[in-house]
């Protein structure tokens, strides 16, 4: 298959795996969620700390999304049903930044630059950014799962044979196009754009879109019922082109005795046993004063309760640029946010395309926070339970350093319309914390047990821990897989992790709880010989280093 070559991809097309994992950090005082979600129906009655745990899996995450990507695998690894993003089309006039932090001298050249219309590597840049990107993102797409990548010509041609080449071509779904304009500019000197790209691929071939919902206006044509139980109905041809001899004679109307009998080159839609009984079963419908020529009653119900998606996506359904920033002047109060905002119609195209009433959707360029929008509203209207998780930089400039577009817009705009549209949802709100690595534990600083347990658990199996509940960090018991049972020796506290050791009495505690399994232990160090561990079916990983030569490898 042929493949593009950019300046940097060498150095780069690796770069996920050299990212360490960092902690995702909880901010308790920017959780949100409905007050008609808990039954709170007033302001009088406080949140507590145990609502706020309750409430939802939504998560709107703050910081680089390279980063937040690796940090969401050991929970959400293999998990997410739909990805959609919108990153910088690379237009030159965006003002976008490379800041992959890649041990390279030609990359480090690039930090911190704004990557304008007059950059000569700028698409190389674009690439060496997207591509890492790419990489985790198919890692956190199931089986069955989907990406959507909304683009315009500036990089569309590009986009695809990266993604060709990350994703497989046999991969590819669709290119959609999406009609973000309901009329060209008179201002343009060259050819106006009308539309955007919406490109889809999967990750495996186990992906089945869904059928889109029919409109009142698709149905608006159901509108006769003859009251016998069988619903509304519309007449249809009886007539069919292709030709069949068997389905050739004459059928009487039983009101005027005249004698019907297709036109040549044609036949009638069924045989003649089909044709009577249709008849017996008053399915044949003779005009509404019983002296016209034969038509099929075609019952609503009987026809796909659904409409098959096309690659064109029209305004008048899909939305558009100029409705998507008047729906968020709508919530926020401000005009002209983002130059192309998407409206929540579009997101909820894309939802309805790919998702049951449980995924999980990702969208790691979140903005205006559409996505989020989008997921609660078609929860409203299904009564699904999809889940959300947006990735947002602060994207602080000198010109507004306080302003944080993943607090002040990203957030507001969902926390405002799940109290504007009434959404029985909410959101907790995360940083990226620190990384899992070893020069930051021994500097001192680190983890809480849940959250190196989960990631102990993923660098262990490869899986995500779904029964986190089961934690427990009295006994270091982190979960089991398969025929595995991990344990971590460890706490939160530097002094009292320098003395906690894989002893004896822990070893044959372990023993009691887990029979019939091997044990893997992760502690900080060990004071047994290895006759003892290979005779109790006990495996001793060190922390912090052997941890990480074990990640590694």
């Amino acid at each position: 298959m042929p493949t593009l070559q950019f300046k940097g991809k060498n150095i780069i097309w690796n770069h996920h795996l050299a990212v360490p994992f960092h902690t995702l950090d909880e901010v308790p005082e920017l959780h949100y969620f409905s007050r008609k979600a808990k039954g709170i129906s007033n302001k009088e009655n406080p949140l507590t700390p145990n609502d706020l745990r309750l409430t939802t899996d939504n998560m709107i995450i703050e910081g680089d999304n390279l980063i937040a990507l690796k940090a969401l695998l050991p929970q959400y690894a293999g998990r997410i049903k739909c990805i959609y993003i919108d990153p910088p089309y690379n237009t030159g006039n965006e003002g976008w930044v490379y800041n992959d932090k890649v041990n390279s001298p030609l990359i480090n050249e690039w930090i911190g630059k704004e990557v304008g219309v007059d950059d000569l590597t700028r698409h190389d840049k674009w690439l060496c950014m997207i591509s890492p990107r790419f990489k985790l993102l198919r890692d956190l797409l199931s089986e069955d799962g989907v990406i959507f990548i909304s683009m315009d010509d500036n990089e569309q041609h590009r986009l695809r044979l990266i993604l060709d080449e990350i994703f497989g071509e046999e991969n590819f779904v669709a290119n959609i196009m999406w009609q973000k304009k309901y009329a060209a500019s008179n201002d343009v000197t060259g050819v106006a754009a009308m539309h955007d790209f919406i490109i889809m691929y999967q990750k495996t071939n186990k992906f089945n879109r869904n059928l889109f919902p029919r409109t009142e206006k698709q149905d608006k044509s159901y509108k006769n019922d003859d009251g016998d139980g069988r619903g509304l109905w519309r007449s249809d041809n009886l007539l069919v082109k292709t030709f069949s001899a068997n389905s050739v004679f004459p059928i009487i109307n039983p009101n005027t005795g005249k004698v019907y009998t297709p036109p040549k080159g044609s036949s009638w839609r069924g045989s003649k046993d089909t044709i009577e009984q249709w008849l017996n079963e008053n399915r044949i419908f003779f005009g509404k004063d019983g002296k016209g020529a034969p038509q099929l009653k075609r019952y609503l119900t009987e026809v796909q309760q659904g409409v098959v998606p096309n690659t064109w996506w029209n305004f008048e359904y899909a939305g558009h640029n100029d409705a998507a920033n008047k729906e968020l002047t709508s919530i926020l109060g401000e005009k002209k946010l983002f130059d192309t905002p998407k409206p929540t119609s579009l997101l909820k195209l894309v939802l309805q395309l790919s998702t049951d009433k449980n995924s999980i959707v990702l969208d790691s360029f979140a903005g205006s926070g559409t996505t989020m929008h989008a997921v609660m509203e078609l929860n409203k209207e299904d009564g699904g339970n999809r889940k959300c998780i947006m990735v947002q930089m602060p994207e602080n400039s000198e010109a507004e350093p306080d302003k944080n577009i993943c607090k002040d817009i990203t957030r507001e705009r969902v926390k405002r319309a799940i109290d504007k549209y009434g959404y029985d949802s909410g959101f907790k709100y995360y940083r990226l914390g620190i990384p899992l690595d070893a020069e930051t534990m021994l500097a001192g600083q680190l983890p809480t047990y849940q959250q190196f347990a989960k990631y102990i658990y993923y660098l262990c199996t490869g899986e995500n821990l779904e029964a986190e509940d089961k934690i427990n960090e009295a006994d270091f018991y982190v979960g089991e897989y398969g025929k595995q049972a991990i344990y971590l020796v460890y706490k939160q506290d530097y002094e009292t992790l320098t003395r906690l050791a894989l002893n004896l009495t822990l070893a044959e505690k372990i023993k009691q709880q887990q029979t019939g399994k091997k044990r893997i232990v992760y502690a900080p160090s060990c004071f047994l010989d290895e006759e003892y561990l290979t005779d109790n079916q006990i495996e001793y990983v060190g922390i912090p280093y052997s941890l990480f030569s074990r990640n590694s490898q």
